[in-house]
């Protein structure tokens, strides 16, 4: 689980724990997983984790097999949302950040997992992608462009893993009340609510349980496919 210290991933951590699953969750916040770590007791175990440093990633998968012996899924969360500025004006080094975590660390923790689970013919991947991948934000380039990617590495590697008992799916959600509204002016935060049909944001444990679903044994059809919380919002 990655970025499942706090925020949606936290969320997740808390459900998986609560079905009696247990953990590893991967997150650069040592403080945060040790909150996390304190909550749930021994249903979980944190190793602090970049997830768009490739050395990073293979020692967070290593340290994970010698804690637990054998992985069955996985749940990319972590991610960020960057400034909101219009395309023209976006600072460079912000988009590459973006970039480096919400697309290269999907790619590389999508990677790492999947020998491990082509090895032992079973497994479950949820990328946690964004309605913003989908439609688009105004001021949310980099954002939406990132997200977008998610949803086609999503695509390309549910099929490529079609054949195996590994189904590789992501959610849409809308925007949810957490840490991560800290990055965003006020005017976006109204700009995404006025978009939403329901009028309101979603929930944490609406978007956690669906990823749940997801991951269980009970998915044993869908693949590459993405899963639509944005309260009615997006279009396809």
């Amino acid at each position: 689980m990655t970025g499942g210290a706090q925020g949606l991933g936290g969320a997740i951590t808390q459900r998986l724990a609560a079905s009696n699953a247990t953990v590893a969750i991967w997150d650069i916040d040592a403080d945060a997983s040790a909150q996390m770590k304190e909550q749930l007791g021994s249903s979980v175990e944190v190793f602090e984790a970049d997830i768009s440093n490739e050395t990073s990633v293979a020692k967070a998968m290593a340290n994970t097999i010698d804690w637990s012996g054998v992985v069955h899924g996985l749940v990319n969360s972590a991610g960020i949302a960057g400034p909101n500025a219009p395309l023209a004006d976006y600072p460079i080094d912000a988009w590459r950040q973006i970039m480096q975590i919400n697309v290269d660390g999907t790619f590389l923790t999508n990677r790492v997992v999947v020998p491990l689970l082509q090895a032992q013919g079973y497994g479950r991947i949820v990328n946690i992608a964004s309605v913003a991948g989908k439609e688009g934000n105004p001021n949310a380039s980099a954002y939406s462009a990132s997200k977008a990617a998610v949803i086609a590495i999503t695509k390309s590697l549910g099929k490529e893993l079609a054949e195996f008992d590994i189904a590789v799916n992501c959610v849409t959600p809308a925007a949810a009340r957490t840490r991560i509204f800290d990055q965003m002016s006020q005017e976006h935060i109204d700009y995404m609510l006025s978009k939403i049909p329901r009028g309101r944001f979603v929930e944490l444990e609406e978007t956690s349980a669906m990823v749940c679903w997801l991951l269980s044994s009970e998915n044993s059809f869908t693949t590459g496919s993405v899963f639509d919380l944005s309260g009615g919002r997006a279009t396809y």
